[in-house]
């Protein structure tokens, strides 16, 4: 199977962003927990503009972001390994059972508690950490398995986003709701019309982000939305969605999502921290993450084939696709972004331990992936 240059460059930019990613958290837990704790982590709550800087980063950065995914989703689908129903039934049967079986586990130790909102975390696949950890293993990694992690986690991201706009608002406000979708509907105009410069789309997102924002509908959806408007054409070089999309590789990958990390990752882990790993929540969350989703993952794609709706790649076993469902239990960003969300109301402690229980989850569910990956791939 060969891969097209797009998706080989996204592959690359998450590859490194993804050790990027794990240098960073090692040395904002280090500054959180150093003599300089109070002024590093109040820095990250300065207020600018009535808003601190780690909200700008969350809904303000963080929908570039997922601007990038919505446009791999939207070139999967039309040119990718999505734009058939045989093909894209596996990736789009394993996301959907990641989502729903881990989302179950946190149930059943949260049903009816206070924390049962967190229901979402351990839903979530972080792109860059994943991918950076199969990267490790090199050439012996075929390519099937590179395109169905990602088309795996690109759906799951864009689960992730439908889930925080259906259960994570609170209130909506109709009008600016409805300005940010009559401003959608005006690119889309743009786009029938064969309007190709970028900046029209740029300025319109920019519009919609700050409807989006006053709507209570989480801002960061702008992104996904605008990246259908954006003309993709032919899906050549020189086509709109194309260019966008190659420029934002190296800015997500090397700026944003390492800086949403080491304004997140900040913890200061006190003396006892580990009796917050007891806790029904922290529970859901790593059994959630290391558990159900490399069965939640492997069961539903099994079904899927089995059903006859998708095929398992020619080259690929059903081990090495448990392999890819391990790596799939590394939540990391997505999942402490959803935390921020579920959890606003609930206090900074339940927020410190959610967080100290992704990390945990996702150390181990990397290790045991690349372990296995290792094992089960050929050299």
């Amino acid at each position: 199977m060969t891969a097209s240059r797009l998706f080989r460059d996204f592959f690359e930019s998450e590859k490194a962003g993804g050790l990027l990613l794990l240098l960073v958290t090692l040395l904002s837990l280090a500054l959180a927990n150093s003599p300089i704790q109070a002024s590093y982590i109040g820095f990250w709550e300065t207020e600018i503009g009535h808003h601190s800087i780690t909200h700008w980063i969350n809904d303000g950065l963080m929908t570039i972001f997922f601007l990038l995914i919505g446009l791999e989703l939207e070139r999967e689908l039309y040119g990718g390994e999505l734009s058939t129903i045989k093909n894209a039934a596996l990736p789009i049967f394993g996301a959907l059972g990641g989502m729903l079986i881990p989302a179950g586990v946190f149930l059943a130790f949260n049903w009816g508690t206070q924390t049962q909102n967190g229901a979402g975390i351990p839903m979530a696949t972080d792109i860059a950490f994943a991918i950076g950890i199969l990267s490790l293993l090199g050439n012996r990694v075929p390519t099937s398995l590179k395109v169905f992690l990602t088309a795996l986690a690109v759906i799951d991201d864009l689960g992730a986003i439908i889930v925080i706009a259906i259960f994570y608002t609170e209130t909506i406000s109709f009008m600016y709701l409805g300005g940010a979708f009559a401003i959608m509907g005006i690119l889309f105009i743009l786009n029938r019309k064969n309007v190709h410069h970028l900046v029209p789309y740029l300025m319109g997102g920019g519009l919609m982000w700050y409807c989006m924002l006053h709507s209570g509908v989480h801002a960061t959806i702008t992104g996904v939305l605008l990246a259908f408007v954006i003309p993709y054409g032919d899906g050549g070089k020189n086509t709109s969605s194309y260019r966008l999309q190659h420029f934002l590789h190296k800015p997500v990958a090397f700026f944003i999502l390492p800086l949403f990390a080491i304004a997140n990752t900040g913890i200061a882990i006190n003396s006892n921290w580990q009796e917050g790993l007891a806790h029904a929540n922290s529970i859901g969350i790593m059994v959630g993450l290391i558990v159900g989703k490399p069965i939640g993952i492997t069961l539903f794609a099994f079904l899927c084939v089995k059903l006859g709706i998708g095929s398992l790649p020619k080259e690929l076993q059903w081990k090495q696709i448990l392999g890819a469902g391990m790596l799939g239990g590394i939540g990391f960003t997505m999942s402490i972004f959803i935390t921020l969300l579920a959890f606003k109301n609930d206090g900074e402690a339940v927020i410190t331990y959610s967080k100290i229980a992704i990390l945990i989850a996702s150390f181990v569910s990397g290790t045991l992936g690349f372990l296995w990956l290792k094992v089960s791939l050929k050299k």
